[in-house]
């Protein structure tokens, strides 16, 4: 059980990390007028639990901020995660 815990945190350390950098790299590529990474791919990042990450991402590069699928799609995506963790562990306790 410990251990299993423990592994999904460090999984979501890991995918909060790459959601976060890859934020970091869309800008860049913006930036320079390069290939970009496809929007798709950030909120499957996130719907895989890198919305922490992206959100971070998303405010301390200012990347993605004006869009409203983006600044409401990645908040939403973490309250339905929360909400989705709290369930699982509430069952899990009974």
């Amino acid at each position: 059980m410990k251990n299993m815990i423990w592994y999904f945190v460090i999984y979501l350390i890991i995918i909060n990390l790459i959601a976060f950098f890859t934020m970091y790299i869309d800008k860049r590529k913006a930036k320079y007028g390069k290939w970009r990474i496809p929007e798709q791919t950030l909120f499957i990042l996130a719907l895989i639990g890198g919305s922490i990450g992206a959100i971070a991402g998303m405010y301390t590069f200012r990347h993605k901020t004006k869009k409203l699928r983006f600044s409401i799609g990645f908040p939403v995506i973490l309250v339905l995660q929360i909400i989705l963790i709290f369930s699982i562990w509430n069952d899990f306790i009974k």
